[in-house]
């Protein structure tokens, strides 16, 4: 199965593209899309990645040298997205590590997370969070799936006052966490959205991306391949015949051109720790995106 939570296994590292400086919009060798964070105008590669499950690995294992040859293959091929959270089983460690010793920290536009109930227990794992990812800020900083948000905002907030993070938001991957999502996008000063939407969840595009398309809000999509759960459900079917005249050649492409052809997703988060399954990945960030027309006969066929 294919997934955010895969089963890292050792194979032989498949040919990579070889490393290659960032700009600012995307690489033309690359062809990889990009959207503007919309409270600063900053572009960001559609197609990112995302740590939870496939980082949490021990340093000296087979499966971390599968994910050093990953990463190369991401930023080589134009990614530049990477979401963590202190509480993914040591994965921000591993991701810190894997950043210093490739140099890819400058390449990198990283996110993590606040996870934690008092301000105390906060500053804390900000503490541990710096350490574990070998920084002395971050580009993103969120509040965990909404946990003691009000106070955990008020925080971040400062942070971000102080150069320690230049934007910060919200998360949720449930369908029920939508409507305090909503509620809290309408009140905060927010720059950024972290939320599930696939093909069989497709709920957030009702109201929660207009939304944060009316407050200029950028969307990280989350769970576009439903924790894998999407990869059993096709398991031996064709791709729809329309797909070859997009240049899509797999289900996993097919999935997150689904996230980022709605145009308030800045970028989609998947998380894999193959070298094929990333540059797999990359592949749906190029090229054409979907109609509303393929969209919706997607969203059907899965619902």
């Amino acid at each position: 199965m294919y997934g955010r939570r895969d089963v890292l296994r050792a194979s032989a590292a498949v040919g990579l593209l070889a490393s290659s400086p960032w700009l600012a919009v995307a690489s033309a060798e690359a062809g990889l899309l990009s959207r503007p964070i919309p409270s600063t105008g900053e572009q960001l590669p559609v197609i990112g990645a995302g740590t939870s499950g496939s980082f949490e690995v021990q340093a000296d294992s087979a499966a971390y040298g599968q994910l050093q040859q990953a990463l190369k293959g991401f930023f080589a091929g134009g990614g530049r997205v990477i979401d963590t959270s202190p509480n993914y089983g040591g994965a921000d460690a591993v991701l810190g590590q894997l950043l210093e010793e490739g140099g890819w920290h400058t390449q990198c536009f990283l996110a993590t997370k606040i996870a934690a109930d008092s301000r105390e227990a906060a500053e804390r794992q900000w503490a541990g969070s710096l350490k574990s990812l070998r920084t002395d800020k971050v580009d993103l900083l969120q509040i965990h799936n909404l946990r003691d948000w009000q106070r955990q905002l008020a925080y971040a907030r400062e942070l971000k006052a102080a150069g320690k993070t230049r934007y910060i938001g919200i998360t949720h991957y449930l369908n029920s966490g939508h409507a305090e999502v909503a509620d809290i996008v309408r009140r905060e000063s927010l720059d950024f959205v972290q939320i599930n939407y696939s093909v069989n969840a497709p709920e957030a595009a009702r109201t929660l991306f207009p939304l944060c398309q009316e407050k200029r809000v950028a969307v990280l999509a989350n769970r576009a391949f439903d924790d894998g759960r999407l990869f059993a459900r096709v398991k031996d079917q064709a791709l729809p015949g329309w797909c070859a005249e997009l240049g899509i050649g797999s289900w996993a492409q097919l999935f997150l051109k689904f996230a980022i052809s709605h145009p308030a997703v800045t970028a989609v988060i998947p998380a894999t720790g193959r070298p094929d399954r990333q540059l797999d990945q990359l592949k749906a960030g190029r090229g054409p995106l979907l109609t509303a027309q393929q969209r919706q006969a997607l969203i059907e066929q899965f619902a």
